[in-house]
């Protein structure tokens, strides 16, 4: 099994010093690794984040072989596939830990298996594709208004889709993170 190296996105390259100038170096968190809660990051986490495991879910799909199946080209547009692609990735960085115990690895492939047939399920439940993605289906309850239709959206330059979708969060984030503080009393300590 080849050593997890993050591979560099092409477009955050040009001042990040976490890549050496062959392209890989060390992971860009320099802290223990920790459960990461998609909903509770601030936009430098954010960002963080989905850089580290975008470089990861490419390692891993290219080490293990693994179809589109299993991982599709645009997974990150799948909340269902990116809570479960993050859960896998601490655990491989806790399994693969100097201090942990030699048979943690056994464990993650173990639990690797299971986890390949929940990101199967979740994909045939999404619908997304190698050339073409769509929104993950939602089932609307009786009270609810109706969902709008579900179309399939070109995978036309998957790299530069995910760059624009990390800008996009981040920007998002950026923004509350904003709306937040303009209504925050520093004084007072809270929300006026």
């Amino acid at each position: 099994m080849s050593e997890y190296v993050p591979e560099p996105d092409p477009a955050d390259l040009e001042n990040d010093a976490t890549y050496d100038e062959t392209g890989y170096g060390d992971p860009a968190m320099s802290e223990p690794p920790h459960p990461i809660n998609w909903n509770l990051l601030t936009a430098d986490e954010a960002e963080v984040e989905w850089l580290e495991l975008n470089a990861w879910v490419n390692w891993l799909r290219r080490t293990y072989g693994l179809p589109v199946s299993v991982i599709p080209p645009a997974w990150y547009n799948h909340p269902e596939l990116v809570w479960e692609l993050s859960a896998l990735h601490l655990h491989w960085l806790c399994a693969y830990d100097p201090d942990q115990n030699g048979s943690a690895p056994l464990g993650w492939h173990r639990d690797f298996a299971d986890t390949r047939q929940r990101l199967r399920d979740w994909v045939a439940a999404s619908g997304t594709k190698l050339d073409r993605d769509r929104p993950t289906r939602q089932t609307v309850w009786p009270g609810e208004a109706p969902s709008e239709p579900v179309e399939d959206t070109p995978i036309l330059n998957r790299d530069a889709e995910f760059v624009e979708f990390v800008l996009a969060d981040v920007q998002r984030r950026r923004e509350a993170e904003d709306e937040f503080y303009r209504n925050f009393d520093p004084e007072t300590g809270e929300a006026r």
